[in-house]
């Protein structure tokens, strides 16, 4: 008999769904890990703004000039120090040849003395070593003619004068290693405001730097009028004392000797003035367009306080190297009553310097990537102004 069909129904075979759940879930476990990352990080930093781009720049260009300053400074005494330093050695040097000539003289008397039998052979030796213990003895002293113990107390004289010097040598040299270290430092200083400033300009767009540029010239345009002000008082001040000398000397009789009263002659202390002011201002007029060279004293390029000095030196004054120096030099004098050739400085740490020309204006080696140019006082904080002469 022929086997029956099954009637049953194949089993149908499950397929496992377990692996793809799995993933399924890993998947989304990821996800919301990173979801809830991304929402507990911090923010990122909003990028500055313009101005404040612009006040840091200015910040840092204001720094700089502090550090260039203490560059001067440092400079200027590491050069003054060096300068001492050679001057003591070569003092030491010739010190230790008096010394010698005058151990040479002691050496012939104790020969001679040798060789008549007044000292002993020992004390040829003892005297190449150390004369002055020798000759201290009181005995030898007594025996000895006033040309020896004058030879003596010259020896005694010039041994002494040269250990002196010989220490003022050994600490000038320590200075000048402060002084040297210091114009390192300083040097070091300025160099990483300048990249730092350089730094933060590179990363503007071309519409910042438009936006940039367009502030600049907005900062210039108030400072000109301010300048402007200042012209008109200055203008009104000087009529009015004009008005009044001219009264003043319509009211004394006319003597007819020629020694009456009457206007400035131009002899006075203040025509001796303006003819320095004079030169100071060709010279710094001669200037304008060279660069601005942190450290720099001309004449291809200068700073700030490199150019006043530079300036003065042509009407005959030797200014310092330094603002903080320069700013000693001379009379103070306030801002409405500046004349040309005064000297304007800046800041509340005095980094900055120019010369009045006159009008609200000066003539100034602003700060680096800038020319030596005219421009008006106002352009930065006044801290005050001195007449150098």
């Amino acid at each position: 008999m022929p086997a029956l069909a099954s009637h049953r129904k194949p089993r149908t075979k499950v397929r496992t769904t377990t692996p793809a759940v799995g993933l399924t879930t890993a998947a989304l476990a990821s996800v919301t890990l990173l979801s809830t990352q991304s929402a507990t990080a911090a923010p990122a930093e909003p990028r500055p703004g313009i101005e404040e781009v612009r006040k840091k720049v200015d910040d840092l260009y204001r720094q700089a000039g502090t550090a260039t300053q203490q560059y001067n400074e440092a400079k200027a005494a590491s050069a003054n120090q060096r300068a001492e330093v050679d001057a003591l050695l070569d003092d030491v040097a010739k010190r230790a040849d008096k010394v010698n000539e005058a151990r040479r003289a002691l050496g012939n008397y104790a020969a001679a003395q040798y060789r008549t039998g007044g000292i002993a052979p020992t004390a040829t030796f003892f005297l190449a070593d150390d004369p002055q213990a020798y000759f201290d003895q009181d005995q030898l002293m007594d025996r000895m003619t006033s040309q020896q113990q004058k030879a003596v107390a010259d020896f005694r004289e010039q041994q002494s004068a040269a250990a002196v010097k010989r220490t003022e040598a050994v600490k000038s040299l320590e200075t000048l290693t402060e002084s040297q270290a210091t114009l390192r430092t300083s040097k070091q200083s300025v160099q990483t405001k300048l990249t730092e400033a350089r730094t933060l300009l590179s990363t503007l767009t071309a519409q910042e730097k438009a936006r940039l540029a367009e502030l600049e010239r907005e900062k210039k345009a108030e400072a000109r009028i301010k300048a402007e002000k200042l012209a008109r008082q200055q203008a009104a001040a000087e009529a009015e004392a004009e008005r009044k000398a001219k009264e003043e000397a319509a009211k004394e009789p006319d003597s007819g000797s020629g020694t009456g009263g009457g206007t400035d002659t131009g002899s006075g202390p203040d025509s001796g003035y303006a003819a320095k002011a004079e030169k100071v201002l060709a010279f710094a007029r001669g200037q304008i367009g060279k660069p601005y060279v942190w450290g720099a004293t001309g004449p291809a390029s200068y700073d700030c306080s490199g150019l006043t000095q530079a300036a003065w030196k042509a009407a005959g004054v030797d200014l310092p190297r330094t603002t903080w120096d320069q700013v000693k030099v001379g009379t103070r004098v306030a801002t409405a009553d500046l004349r040309p050739g005064d000297l304007v400085f800046f800041y509340d740490d005095i980094s900055h310097v120019g010369i009045y020309k006159g009008d609200g204006m000066m003539i100034h080696a602003p700060k680096p990537g800038a020319n030596v140019r005219e421009e008006s006082i106002y352009y930065m904080p006044i801290y005050g102004s001195v007449r150098p002469a």
